[in-house]
């Protein structure tokens, strides 16, 4: 049966000297997302201009294009800003997907902040305008919606402040 067996359809186990040992492989962190976008140059303008992220990566290989954002100060995750045509896709495929992408069916965001309102107004003041809600407070937080120049929804959430439990 070799090293690894199948006790049960939903997880697999090391067997023999690797279980002895306590070794494990597990997925450590996400490092790189993607958006799906129709111009990388635009995008970029975007996610960085207006949002304020920084650039992360911008790797040219022919015409292949590695074009990362992140959150500046958090080099953690990086979304990757991927335009959908050749090489990468055949034409009539990347026709489709380009189709799906603005009409908003291809992604999505989700970004924290501490001050959701005060982000409102510095976008708006940045030339945002697709905001899809203005800051609405929730019980889990403020929390509003912007789409970028190809459809893609973007939340931006001000977590609420969680009250503490005393304990004796």
């Amino acid at each position: 049966m070799g090293r690894w067996s199948r006790p049960t359809a939903s997880r697999w186990r090391p067997r023999g000297r690797w279980r002895r040992r306590g070794w494990r492989r597990e997925i450590t962190k996400l490092a790189v997302t993607s958006v799906k976008v129709l111009d990388q140059n635009e995008a970029l303008d975007f996610y960085v201009n207006k949002l304020g992220l920084e650039v992360g990566q911008d790797i040219k290989q022919g015409p292949f294009r590695w074009l990362t954002v992140r959150v500046p100060g958090a080099p953690g995750i990086e979304i990757f800003l991927v335009e959908r045509r050749p090489p990468v896709h055949d034409e009539a495929t990347a026709a489709q997907l380009r189709e799906l992408i603005t009409k908003g069916a291809m992604g999505s965001l989700v970004f924290h902040t501490d001050d959701a309102r005060g982000l409102y107004e510095t976008l708006k003041a940045r030339g945002v305008t697709d905001f899809t809600q203005e800051p609405t407070e929730h019980f889990y937080g403020i929390d509003m919606g912007v789409r970028d120049p190809f459809g893609n929804a973007i939340r931006i959430l001000q977590p609420a402040k969680v009250a503490h439990e005393a304990t004796a």
